[in-house]
C-alpha cells in the first residue's frame, strides 16, 4: 500500500497479490485515514505501507515533511507491527497530471484533485517496487 499523504487529502495505492503493478485505490479525508487504514487492513493483506516522502529539488525536507513525519509517527503508533517505507516523491503530481493529459482525460477531469493524488501515490508505489526489484537483483 502506497500513500501520498496531504493536509486536506490522501491519495492510495494497492498493488496486486504478487506486486506486479500498482492500482489506484482511492483518496480520503487526511482526518480519515488512520480509521480507513484499519478497515482496509482487516480485509486485505498488507506487508508493507510506502508513504511519498516530500523532498524539495536539493533533495532536502520540503515544508510538507513535518506534516509527513507526523502522519508516520500516527502509522507506527497504530500499526506497530507493520513495515513502514518512504519513498521520495518528488515529482509524481506532475507525473500524474502529465499522465492524466496522455490518457486523454478532458480539461475539467485533469482538475480532480483527488484524482491527482490517487495517481500520484501509484507512482510512488509502482516506483518502490521497482527500487525493490532491482535491489533484488543486485544482490
Amino acid at each position: 500500500m502506497a500513500i501520498d499523504y496531504g493536509k486536506k487529502r490522501v491519495g492510495i495505492a494497492v498493488t496486486d497479490p504478487m506486486q506486479m503493478i500498482a492500482n489506484g485505490l482511492t483518496t480520503v479525508h487526511a482526518k480519515d485515514i488512520i480509521v480507513f487504514i484499519k478497515d482496509y487492513l482487516s480485509k486485505e493483506e498488507v506487508s508493507c505501507i510506502v508513504v511519498g516522502e516530500p523532498k524539495t529539488m536539493m533533495n532536502k525536507p520540503s515544508e510538507s515533511a513535518v506534516l509527513v513525519e507526523a502522519f508516520i509517527k500516527q502509522l507506527k503508533k497504530n500499526f506497530p507491527t507493520m513495515t513502514i517505507a518512504r519513498m521520495d516523491e518528488r515529482f509524481t503530481s506532475r507525473m500524474a497530471f502529465q499522465t492524466m493529459i496522455d490518457t486523454g482525460l478532458k480539461k475539467k477531469a485533469r482538475q480532480n484533485k483527488e484524482l491527482v493524488d490517487t495517481i500520484s501515490a501509484t507512482i510512488i508505489l509502482q516506483s518502490y517496487m521497482e527500487t525493490m526489484a532491482n535491489k533484488t537483483q543486485q544482490e
